[in-house]
């Protein structure tokens, strides 16, 4: 539903129930909807350029409100710079790569300076290279612009890097929102717990509850978190990667986190600077490690060791 709430914000599907509203205005009539049109842009997954040039693509929207030919010139030239496409100013759209195709539609977008710009997935369709210094150029450009932007994807690091303020929808509804901090921090259900990057989630039963401390049993072991779930109830114990550590030798006496686990490595794999432990603790658990911790401890599938996470790094959220 992500994709079509924008397409409903941008007037370019006709909501069967219910009414967009701009500033306390409602979009309802033809010339209302012609005026909001004229206040946005949207860039959609795919770049849809005209079959002529950079310039006159970047320079399309501006030729419509009738700008004069030296402004439109000055706007056209400084946004080029910003996306860093200036000298693909004279070349054909047919001609571009999907990086530089996808910055010509962000040029354009901007080049109008609307109120709001849609962005509809712009990244997904680019190579990881190209994605991570487009998504670092239109975060800064947007930052000294200052023009708000609503945006769809599922790279939840875009999400958190880029936003002030995150939306998470799930089967066409709202199931979370508010700063990037809080719903990393804070996720509201399972759903949205998976989506922030907390690679465990444990279902469980709480054992224990006292002054804001609680005992959760998961498939026979038990996991200290901070809470305030009653005895008996079922929940959901989230627990980031980042968070647990790995011993070799028992260090409950040397650690203050109050999770201390057997775990035993049951598979391996790379994500570039950190590496992904999958434990067997009687429960599945994630870990991340550096590569030098990797080599220093002489760590290998089947081995045995300690995971460690303390009580704050567990999120609990309400069971089902």
């Amino acid at each position: 539903g992500k994709s079509t709430l924008l397409l409903l914000l941008n007037c370019l599907v006709r909501p069967v129930s219910g009414r967009i509203t701009y500033r306390q205005k409602a979009i309802d009539s033809r010339d209302a909807m012609l005026d909001y049109r004229r206040k946005v842009s949207m860039v959609f997954q795919e770049p849809l350029l005209f079959d002529t040039t950079v310039y006159k693509n970047v320079a399309s929207g501006l030729k419509i409100r009738s700008m004069k030919k030296d402004e439109i010139r000055e706007r056209v030239t400084r946004y080029l710079k910003c996306f860093n496409i200036e000298h693909l100013a004279h070349r054909s759209a047919r001609k571009l790569s999907g990086g530089e195709a996808q910055r010509a539609s962000l040029a354009r977008a901007f080049a109008i300076e609307p109120d709001i710009i849609f962005l509809d997935e712009p990244f997904s369709a680019l190579d990881p290279p190209t994605r991570n210094a487009l998504t670092e150029d239109l975060d800064r450009i947007l930052r000294q612009t200052g023009i708000t932007a609503l945006m769809v994807t599922h790279d939840q690091s875009a999400a958190l890097r880029m936003s002030d303020r995150i939306v998470v929808m799930n089967n066409g509804s709202i199931v979370q929102q508010g700063t990037p901090l809080d719903v990393m921090n804070n996720p509201s259900n399972e759903f949205v717990a998976s989506f922030v990057g907390m690679d465990t989630i444990l279902e469980g039963k709480v054992v224990k509850s006292s002054e804001g401390s609680i005992t959760v049993s998961v498939s026979g072991k038990e996991i200290d978190a901070v809470g305030n779930s009653k005895e008996g109830e079922k929940v959901y114990c989230c627990i980031r990667p980042e968070n647990v550590s790995i011993e070799l030798i028992n260090p409950d006496d040397l650690s203050s986190a109050r999770n201390v686990f057997a775990a035993e490595i049951r598979d391996i794999s790379s994500l570039g600077p950190f590496l992904k432990l999958t434990l067997d603790c009687g429960f599945p658990l994630v870990s991340y490690v550096t590569r030098e911790a990797f080599t220093r401890l002489d760590l290998e599938e089947g081995k045995k060791v300690f995971s460690v996470f303390k009580a704050t790094a567990v999120h609990v959220i309400p069971g089902k």
